[in-house]
C-alpha cells in the first residue's frame, strides 16, 4: 500500500513535466522602435498556452533577425510576422536602376520609384522616357529587376531589333 501511495505521489509531482506545455514564441526583451533593425540580442523565447497564440505569430528568431520593424514592438508582447519587413532599399521618389533580362540580352535603364520596398518586395517604377509604370522586384540598394518585361507591348520587337 505504501508503494502505491508513493507511486501516485510521484505521478502527481511529475504531471507538469508531461502536461501540454504550450507553444514557444518570440518576444522582444526591450521596446523596439518603428524602423529599427532587429538584432538577435533584442529577442528571447517565451512559452504560452497554445490557445492564446494568434495566427502568424513569430516562433523563430531567424525569421525576425535583420528585419526592420513596421511598428513599435513592446517588451514581452507577441510579434507577428506582419510586424516586420525587409529593410527599405528603394525609397519612394528615388532614382533606381532597372534591369530587364531576356535570353541573350540584358537591358538597363533609369527610373523613378513610385513606392518603397526591401529585397524581394515588388515596387512600382515610372519609366521617365515613356511615362509608363512597371512592376519590378527590388534586388539591391537602388536596383530593381523588371518582371514580365517580355510581356510589355512592343518589347519583343525592341529586343529582336537590338539583337540584329
Amino acid at each position: 500500500m505504501k508503494a502505491i501511495l508513493l507511486f501516485v505521489c510521484a505521478l502527481v509531482m511529475a504531471y507538469p513535466a508531461f502536461a501540454a506545455t504550450g507553444v514557444r514564441i518570440v518576444v522582444p526583451v526591450r521596446d523596439i522602435g518603428r524602423g529599427e533593425t532587429i538584432a538577435e540580442s533584442d529577442l528571447s523565447y517565451q512559452v504560452v498556452a497554445s490557445e492564446s497564440v494568434m495566427s502568424n505569430t513569430a516562433t523563430s528568431m531567424d525569421a525576425l533577425v535583420g528585419m526592420q520593424t513596421r511598428r513599435v514592438l513592446h517588451q514581452g508582447e507577441t510579434v507577428r510576422n506582419d510586424d516586420v519587413r525587409h529593410p527599405i532599399l528603394v525609397t519612394k521618389g528615388s532614382t533606381v536602376t532597372m534591369t530587364f533580362d531576356a535570353p541573350g540580352i540584358t537591358l538597363t535603364a533609369m527610373g523613378r520609384a513610385m513606392s518603397e520596398g526591401g529585397v524581394g518586395d515588388t515596387v512600382t517604377i515610372l519609366n521617365p522616357a515613356s511615362y509608363r509604370q512597371i512592376s519590378a522586384v527590388v534586388v539591391g540598394p537602388g536596383t530593381v529587376r523588371a518582371e514580365n518585361a517580355i510581356a510589355m507591348p512592343g518589347m519583343r520587337a525592341r529586343i529582336a531589333s537590338a539583337r540584329q
